[in-house]
């Protein structure tokens, strides 16, 4: 089926389909009236602590940080500003054995998946009516999150994709670069989504030199990013980065946050991380002036994460914003125009040839 052709988006351009929103909003509506029963339902629901006596919790103000020493389940029930979570991005263990301090992450499989509905259906329960919540997941559990949202009344907005190059070697199968980004939302017609706070260097400008681009009344040579995250800054964090916390596994790097925060929250807006980890949530956070709250099942990865946060900071910040991630080399002379009429950030990457993706 062709495209209609339209002048009221944008000059000699098409109309974007709505019918994938539109489908999932009326999903949202009726999923959670349709009984839909997944291999953790046959557990019981955690019921969280009473109290959170002992529980250590780090404070930090210009903008507000919070960060909570204990299950997350446990924290959540009882957070204050239950109903006023602007975003949540989760990154929760994955459940492949991997020695993340204090925490058992080798559940059997049913335990886990109790586990992980439980966590989401709290985060859920704090987030504002305008709210987002985003989860960093691999592909084995992918599929159960996207159900246990969809029956919770959440509206699916883009399941994205973070790819790298560095992924471990083997030779039975298809070696990983791969983990699912999930984004959904309590109400997509109210939720934040600010485009031009992320926008990057279109292909039309960085390789075919196409003249449309630059046509545009606004934002000329410039694109809302694609749902395949990739890019300078957007590899694997490994032992050699200067992003690199050492005490951490599976770091998250800066840029991708960077982009979550900008584009689905506000200065002064709540972002909420029940995973802390290595603390990249909250330290991107609180450069880019909004408060947080974070939540870490260990003590030690806990302070490590509140250093990072409140002493060392955002290594990169701005510096994967506006670039190219195109993957040829410019076929003609660049288009006349600046190709970013944005304020300058000083991030613009001239694209001889092909750029490396790692």
């Amino acid at each position: 089926m062709s495209q209609r052709k339209t002048t009221s988006d944008r000059n000699g351009g098409y109309t974007v389909p709505s019918g994938n929103q539109a489908a999932n909003r009326e999903t949202a509506q009726s999923l959670p009236d349709s009984k839909i029963r997944l291999l953790g339902d046959s557990l019981p629901p955690y019921v969280p602590a009473e109290s959170a006596k002992g529980c250590t919790v780090y404070e930090a103000e210009t903008p507000p940080t919070r960060l909570h020493v204990g299950d997350c389940r446990d924290v959540l029930s009882r957070l204050p500003e239950a109903g006023s979570v602007d975003l949540v991005f989760a990154d929760p263990p994955f459940n492949w054995d991997v020695p993340y301090g204090e925490w058992s992450d080798g559940m059997p499989r049913q335990e886990y998946e109790r586990f992980t509905y439980d966590w989401l259906d709290a985060c859920i329960d704090v987030l504002s009516p305008t709210g987002s919540i985003w989860v960093n997941i691999p592909d084995d559990s992918a599929a159960e999150i996207v159900m246990h949202l969809k029956r919770r009344g959440m509206t699916m907005i883009n399941w994205c994709i973070w790819h790298f190059r560095f992924g471990q070697n083997r030779n039975n199968s298809f070696i990983l670069s791969k983990v699912h980004a999930l984004y959904f939302a309590r109400d997509p017609r109210k939720r934040t989504f600010n485009a031009e706070a992320i926008m990057e260097q279109s292909d039309r400008a960085a390789i075919y030199s196409d003249a449309r681009t630059m046509a545009k009344e606004n934002n000329k040579g410039l694109r809302v990013p694609m749902d395949v995250w990739y890019g300078q800054y957007w590899g694997r964090i490994q032992g050699n980065n200067k992003e690199r916390r050492h005490e951490h596994h599976n770091q998250i790097p800066e840029a991708y946050l960077e982009r979550i925060i900008l584009s689905c929250s506000n200065e002064g807006d709540l972002v909420l991380d029940p995973f802390c980890g290595s603390g990249t949530t909250q330290t991107v956070a609180r450069a880019w002036n909004r408060a947080s709250i974070g939540c870490e099942y260990g003590a030690d990865v806990a302070a490590s994460a509140w250093q990072r946060i409140t002493e060392v900071g955002m290594i990169r910040k701005g510096e994967a914003l506006g670039r190219s991630t195109a993957i040829a080399a410019r076929r003609g002379p660049r288009p006349t125009g600046n190709g970013n009429d944005r304020k300058n950030t000083g991030t613009e990457q001239e694209q001889p040839g092909l750029i490396d993706l790692s």
